[in-house]
């Protein structure tokens, strides 16, 4: 695997180890908070919108209608995977499977106006708990955080589209 000067570095020599060390905590905790709470907002729609369909959902939202193979590149995963995320999203009305305009033969994934409604519905729910989790945060504390915790995800994204670098084994990897 090809590595840059940074990554061949000792990262135990690099800095603070007990910096590193609360880093590395206090993510497997984030983690594992946001895997039990699903980052659910409140009321009826708590924890009711698992991790890979979300994901999945905002993409279609951002991005617009797209193929299987479009969307798990966009998305940094393996087709299989989006197709076995995608199938029960399709089944419930949320995901729309339709015939690409150029070539009939190929599928187009895209939202449906239930899929819209649903996504509008849990994203409102998270932007409340958001709201409550960091009621006493300044303005630029909420800035900051986004703009770290995106820095933070790139890296990860970067590093696992690496080459060399395995892909996690994960059945609803985002």
């Amino acid at each position: 695997m090809p590595t840059t000067p940074e990554m061949s570095m000792d990262m135990s020599t690099v800095g603070d180890t007990g910096l590193l060390d609360t880093l590395q905590h206090e993510v497997a905790v984030f983690a594992r908070r946001a895997e039990q709470t699903r980052l659910g907002g409140v009321g009826q729609v708590r924890n009711s919108m698992d991790r890979a369909a979300y994901l999945l959902l905002n993409r279609l939202d951002k991005e617009g209608p797209m193929g299987v193979k479009a969307l798990a590149a966009s998305m940094g995963i393996d087709s299989s995977t989006v197709t076995r995320q995608v199938a029960p999203l399709v089944d419930t009305g949320l995901v729309k499977r339709t015939s690409h305009p150029e070539d009939g033969r190929a599928v187009v994934l895209q939202l449906s106006p239930r899929g819209h409604s649903r996504l509008d519905e849990v994203r409102s729910s998270r932007r409340q708990l958001m709201a409550e989790l960091t009621h006493d945060w300044a303005p630029e504390e909420r800035e900051t955080f986004c703009t770290l915790l995106m820095r933070f995800n790139g890296a990860l994204s970067a590093r696992m589209t690496a080459p060399g670098v395995p892909a996690p084994e994960s059945p609803s990897a985002g």
